[in-house]
């Protein structure tokens, strides 16, 4: 049974075991495999709130018939919240950016290298790739950012990089940044970071282009290609970094240090789905691969199997971190997006032209399996690498 299929050769391992570790490379050997939730990201506690605040959420709805507005049944636990209008929907978002930009302090402080422009257009793409998951293009993107010392701003080339990227992120997604907050919040934020965050609205016109889940078994799921690891999964990162003896500027294979490939900016598929849309191309379903990893490609309602048959071909970055950890392939795939940044559920008859849109966008692509029924049962299933993950491993609703 084959392992994830990228450079260096793959090595054929069960999921849950661990790797041969290479005498070449200095990795730190452990005991036993590193994990998410040990590295002190547990996404029960997080998402048990996360439907906590859904369900009181729900009591403010009819606030919106104050302003001639309904809200979308069945879009409270998406990516994005739809509220509807006579002849448009309106979607609405906030999200963060998590701990990369500690990496990029870590790599700027041992280097003297800024990757802050990468950090703004990761700021911005982890906002407007949730948005488009519905369907909805991005009008509008506002930046947040809570520093622990107003000093921080002071070092104008990481400032102004930031400022950089984040309006580069603003242009890819063809959206205006229209403002954002700056706090300086002493005794809640570590002095020496910020905290990055952001919003955005975007539409659905005409309102037959949302994204509103109409699945049949036999639909495919075409994976896009991502840049790296984009934004999920860094807290486990900083953790294998911690423990090697050069850090973040330990050398992969490919010649690359470790920090530099944490860091290659996210991906933005706004125009991707702005393509389709285009294109007349109905996508039945989008999903924005990042917390939870691989699993929440089950992150619609209705109950199906989705059974991945080609896994395509992870950047080395991704082995890197399964050997260093090391981390299991069951582990891998249920924390990082593993070379897959967005994926879409379409129609068979659609694959020909959905693979075209993404070609246009220069985005890498593939036909990674389809869905089928099974007696009400909701799964993942890797079929590769015989790896299964059921219902219960996602609980966000």
């Amino acid at each position: 049974m084959p392992s994830f299929l990228s450079p260096p050769p793959p090595v054929g391992f069960a999921p849950g075991r661990l790797i041969d570790l290479p005498t070449h490379i200095p990795y730190n050997i452990r005991m036993a495999p590193m994990s998410y939730d040990a590295a002190g990201v547990d996404y029960s506690a997080l998402d048990a709130f996360k439907r906590l605040c859904q369900r009181y959420a729900s009591e403010t709805s009819g606030d919106l018939s104050l302003h001639g507005l309904s809200e979308v049944p069945g879009s409270r636990g998406e990516s994005a919240f739809l509220m509807e209008t006579p002849d448009e929907y309106l979607a609405h978002v906030e999200e963060g950016l998590g701990t990369k930009n500690l990496i990029a302090d870590a790599v700027y402080s041992e280097t003297g290298r800024s990757f802050y422009t990468n950090i703004g257009v990761d700021t911005v793409a982890t906002i407007v790739n949730d948005l488009i998951t519905t369907g909805a293009l991005p009008i509008s993107v506002a930046m947040h950012v809570a520093a622990g010392d107003s000093k921080w701003f002071a070092d104008l080339k990481r400032a102004e990089d930031l400022a950089r990227g984040f309006a580069r992120g603003c242009q890819l997604a063809g959206a205006v940044w229209g403002g954002g907050e700056t706090p300086a919040l002493r005794g809640m934020v570590q002095p020496d970071t910020v905290i990055l965050a952001g919003s955005a609205i975007g539409r659905i016109k005409p309102k037959n282009l949302r994204i509103n889940g109409q699945l049949q078994s036999g639909d495919v799921i075409i994976m896009l290609e991502s840049h790296g690891l984009h934004a999920n999964g860094l807290t486990l990162c900083r953790e294998i970094a911690a423990a090697q003896p050069d850090g973040y500027v330990t050398k992969l294979d490919n010649g690359r240090t470790y920090g530099e490939s944490l860091l290659d900016e996210s991906r933005i598929y706004v125009p991707f789905v702005a393509a389709c849309q285009r294109k007349g191309i109905e996508l039945k379903y989008a999903v924005n691969i990042t917390g939870h990893g691989w699993r929440k490609l089950m992150r619609p309602v209705e109950p199906f199997v989705y059974e991945i048959t080609d896994i395509g071909r992870p950047p080395e970055i991704f082995w890197f971190i399964r050997k260093a950890g090391p981390v299991t392939e069951e582990e891998a795939y249920a924390t990082f997006n593993m070379g897959a940044g967005f994926a879409v559920y379409v129609s068979p008859a659609d694959v020909a032209a959905t693979m075209s849109a993404a070609r246009e966008c220069k985005i890498g692509g593939w036909v990674a399996g389809a869905l089928r029924r099974e007696s009400g049962r909701k799964a993942v299933e890797i079929v590769p690498l015989g790896i299964r993950y059921e219902e219960e491993s996602l609980q966000i609703r």
